[in-house]
């Protein structure tokens, strides 16, 4: 597995009436490219993979997004993904596929609050609305490309590379400020 690599610790960064900023504690990633029948990478894995792109679906160990056709970024909650390389291993035979350990790459920040969508407006060019709890999107904010997941009508995540973390933290927690000073 990559190590994870950050400027953060897990907690929180900046905390307002508007909005909250947490480095998450780290967790692996995987980056799956397949094609074809999608069935037997679903048993393995223990979940969907079908759906739209930006929908998501989990399971005990797993959470999984559909970031393109035949493109999927999954999430172990768990830390210890040998049993998910192992399965996936036994089918490359037969199905072909990438499975890339991408663990050390990103960084996860969780936005919460009131106006956590607000928030993620001033960087996002995407249509925050239109993002349904439980999906996501990869989109970009600030130029910089993310992948956000919508957990709650106010709780987010998202996982930006940590080359471009501090940047991206800083205009969260100037917005956040900026939008907790409008209140008063």
């Amino acid at each position: 597995m990559n190590a994870p690599v950050s400027s953060f610790t897990p907690g929180t960064l900046v905390e307002t009436s508007a909005a909250s900023v947490s480095a998450a504690m780290p967790c692996t990633r995987l980056s799956l490219r397949a094609r074809g029948d999608l069935a037997p990478f679903e048993a393995a894995l223990g979940l969907s993979l079908g759906g739209h792109i930006g929908s998501r679906s989990s399971s005990d160990a797993l959470e999984a997004m559909r970031l393109g056709p035949d493109e999927w970024i999954l999430h172990s909650r768990s830390g210890d993904v040998a049993d998910v390389v192992a399965a996936m291993s036994a089918l490359y035979d037969s199905h072909p596929h990438s499975l890339v350990d991408v663990s050390g790459r990103e960084v996860t920040l969780v936005i919460k609050g009131e106006r956590a969508a607000e928030l993620l407006t001033l960087g996002c060019p995407r249509d925050i609305d239109t993002i349904p709890p439980g999906a996501g999107r990869r989109t970009a904010f600030d130029g910089v490309t993310v992948v956000l997941w919508r957990d709650g009508e106010t709780s987010f995540r998202m996982d930006v590379w940590n080359t471009f973390a501090p940047h991206v933290y800083d205009l969260l927690a100037i917005g956040s400020r900026e939008l907790a000073a409008e209140s008063h």
